[in-house]
């Protein structure tokens, strides 16, 4: 089981957040994230959002330190991104 986290370099809610995701299945992500107790609100459509106090937790637990561009680009060879709907002006 491989999953990928970027540095916690988003911000919102006051806090700075990573983006935990995997390049071979939902449900290897979501089996991860349950093993580090992020709560499933944090899955939001293709990754869970993990804070930056957690970070470490998650990487000890064997997720892989990768840049943001990177994981971007390992979700979507994977066929897992999901863009967000954004409406029209």
């Amino acid at each position: 089981m491989t999953v990928y986290i970027d540095p916690p370099t988003w911000p919102g809610h006051g806090r700075m957040w990573s983006h935990l995701v995997s390049d071979v299945s939902y449900e290897e992500l979501h089996a991860f994230a349950a093993a580090i107790g992020a709560p499933a609100r944090a899955f939001d459509g293709d990754h869970y959002d993990i804070p930056s106090d957690r970070y470490a937790d998650a990487v000890a637990s064997g997720a892989v330190e990768i840049g943001s561009k990177e994981l971007v680009r390992l979700l979507s060879a994977a066929g897992l991104r999901r863009r967000k709907h954004r409406p029209r002006d």
